[in-house]
């Protein structure tokens, strides 16, 4: 058998090809390029929030309207989005059933600190898709991590946590970890921490089960705070009867099984959890279920729910740490429930998946044409590539396999040519609007890309 040619890419050529990119961005986006200077004047780093400063191009694009799977900037440039607000907007820009729900609720109210009944229809429709019958609201994901993290330590009486390498849970103090040289340190950019993050948190590599044995002997583990596949570092599916044995050791061991499906709610209607029969004690999400308006829910097991409830102090329910004004307000709850009602649907998810299908076909087709040794992965409506072989199995491998130029280069030719990508690493989402077309555009500008790379 003939082995494949390999293809080297120049880091020269990629150094010139880049500065060409970087130029063309300039001359395609003047408004955009005045209106970050103007932010200056008012806006950390010149954004509303500092991370904002790694989009590729030097300043950030600034946005005009979008709609459904486009959008169009203040410079009149239009964009298929496949960044999709990072999984935010995954239900595609404004659905219309949202829309006009969201419309109809702004004229009623915003918040009440009181309930209204889609706060009842939207617990049983969750409860419905993921199998845990007591659900309660948050704004983000990352407040339904925090708040899970609190429950778990309060029922269990254990102090610390589990995470894995390379993780993403939001902004949550103690997922802001990773390993070197086999230590637990704070990730870098972990900025202003209270403590350090070893004191709260062990942290292993995922799919290592020899790792994760040892981490929970010790039974003092309250809690594992999981994505059933890792996404933000790159989707990372777990080993066959990795999911399996975590589940036995945290029962065996008295630690709660925490299940973050915000980003694998990708697979369908009912995440990860659903597709694959998991059996969370408490199960996490937030970003897309409210079609773009902030809102997060966390669900529970009777046991659990059973157990809060011997230890809450109702007089004191206020200052217990978990909950806020704006919670579960009447505008998010209806947003959530025409979400789930009229947009993520189990006929919408079959759309988005086989455009998912469709992508990852087009993106191998250009790997094999051009001899390049990538990987390209998929999540149910969720895809991403990388740059090496073989897919990593854990967050340090795929640490290793980052190139911020090559990622700067791939982001910035597919900008300047009308495609948005998510940034810092390669990942597409498909939405109910996108199209074939949609996909199929990004599969020529990925054929371009790669041509003048190897060319």
């Amino acid at each position: 058998m003939t082995k494949t040619k390999i293809v080297e890419i120049s880091r020269s050529r990629l150094s010139k090809l880049l500065n060409q990119e970087e130029q063309r961005f300039v001359v395609r986006h003047p408004r955009s390029r005045e209106l970050a200077e103007q932010a200056k004047q008012h806006l950390l780093a010149g954004v509303p929030m500092i991370w904002m400063t790694r989009w590729a191009g030097g300043f950030p694009v600034f946005v005009q309207t979008g709609e459904g799977a486009h959008f169009v900037d203040v410079d009149g440039n239009r964009y298929i989005d496949f960044c999709l607000g990072d999984t935010g907007a995954m239900t595609g820009h404004s659905p219309p059933a949202v829309t006009a729900a969201v419309t109809e609720q702004l004229r009623r109210g915003v918040t009440y600190m009181l309930p209204t009944q889609d706060a009842i229809w939207v617990g049983a429709e969750l409860s419905k898709r993921f199998g845990l019958p007591f659900w309660q609201f948050a704004l983000t994901a990352t407040d339904a991590n925090r708040f899970a993290l609190r429950i778990a330590r309060e029922i269990t009486e254990r102090n610390r946590v589990l995470v894995f390498n390379y993780c993403y849970h939001g902004s949550v103090d103690e997922a802001l970890i990773s390993i070197s040289r086999g230590k637990a340190i704070p990730r870098r950019g972990n900025i202003g921490y209270a403590i350090q993050p070893g004191l709260t948190t062990k942290v292993i590599e995922f799919n290592d089960l020899r790792a994760l044995e040892m981490a929970l002997a010790a039974k003092d583990i309250a809690c594992v705070l999981a994505e059933p596949a890792m996404t933000n570092i790159g989707i990372i599916p777990p080993l066959q009867g990795y999911h399996e044995r975590l589940r036995e050791l945290t029962r065996e061991h008295g630690t709660l099984l925490i299940i973050d499906e915000t980003h694998t709610i990708s697979c369908g209607p009912g995440g990860y959890t659903a597709a694959y029969g998991l059996q969370p004690d408490i199960l996490t999400i937030g970003k897309p279920i409210g079609g773009g308006i902030p809102t997060a829910a966390y669900g529970m097991t009777e046991d659990v729910a059973k157990r809060i409830a011997n230890v809450t102090d109702i007089d004191n329910a206020d200052v217990g740490g978990i909950g806020g004004t704006l919670a579960a307000n009447a505008l998010s709850m209806t947003a959530m429930r025409a979400t789930l009602e009229h947009v993520l649907t189990a006929q919408n998810y079959e759309h988005m998946i086989k455009l998912a299908d469709r992508f990852v076909a087009g993106v191998q087709a250009v790997l094999d044409e051009c001899s390049m040794p990538w990987t390209i992965k998929q999540l149910g409506c969720r895809v991403e590539y990388w740059y090496r072989p073989d897919p990593p199995r854990n967050g340090g491998e795929a640490a290793l396999a980052m190139d911020h130029d090559l990622d700067r280069f791939l982001h910035l030719y597919a900008l300047n040519r009308g495609i948005l990508m998510t940034p810092f690493h390669n990942m597409a989402l498909m939405s109910p609007a996108t199209s074939e077309a949609d996909v199929d555009a990004h599969t020529q500008v990925f054929r371009e890309a790669l041509g003048v790379l190897v060319k």
